[in-house]
């Protein structure tokens, strides 16, 4: 009985009893991030402007905005481009599964983009990985489950240290690659 019930509490107990690092509260306040989704997940994206917004970010919204379908790469590559260019700090992105989205935002130099479907992903993706561009999948996330991913996320910095010199490695093979 108590090992079924475990499995429900390990990703919790992993960021209580991890050494998680946050930031001190508001320590990003004012961030400005930029958010795009296709037709899948335009309505999450929206909750997601909206929760943010509330809690003091900045948004740039590149769209779409409604359930017309449209092609997820146009999205992606204008939420990039604001990271990658410097008009947004961060960026976050949703589509059916978050898959494409972040294949496609990886293509641009400079966005460490990651398909992230839990909260330990989210927390580990910015502190080993400094992750730019968050994708997120509607039609796999609820709402509470992908706020709570996004909270982590905008809270977790980055932990720099032996890390610094794996995303080094990263941008060295990304400048030999163009």
């Amino acid at each position: 009985m108590w090992g079924s019930c475990f499995c429900l509490f390990l990703p919790l107990f992993r960021m209580l009893f991890s050494g998680a690092k946050r930031a001190p509260a508001g320590y990003n306040m004012g961030m400005k991030i930029a958010l795009g989704a296709d037709h899948a997940g335009y309505l999450l994206k929206d909750r997601i402007r909206q929760y943010v917004t509330e809690r003091g970010y900045q948004v740039i919204d590149e769209g779409t905005n409604s359930s017309d379908s449209v092609d997820y790469p146009d999205f992606a590559l204008k939420v990039a481009r604001d990271v990658a260019d410097g008009r947004a700090e961060r960026g976050i992105l949703v589509c059916g599964s978050g898959i494409g989205m972040a294949i496609t935002a990886n293509k641009v130099p400079g966005i460490r983009a990651a398909n992230i479907g839990s909260e330990y992903e989210a927390q580990m993706s910015r502190e080993h990985n400094n992750l730019n561009v968050l994708a997120l999948g509607a039609r796999i996330l609820d709402e509470a489950d992908a706020k709570q991913i996004v909270q982590i996320w905008l809270d977790t910095p980055f932990s720099g240290g032996r890390h610094s010199g794996r995303l080094e490695k990263i941008h060295d093979i990304e400048g030999a690659h163009p």
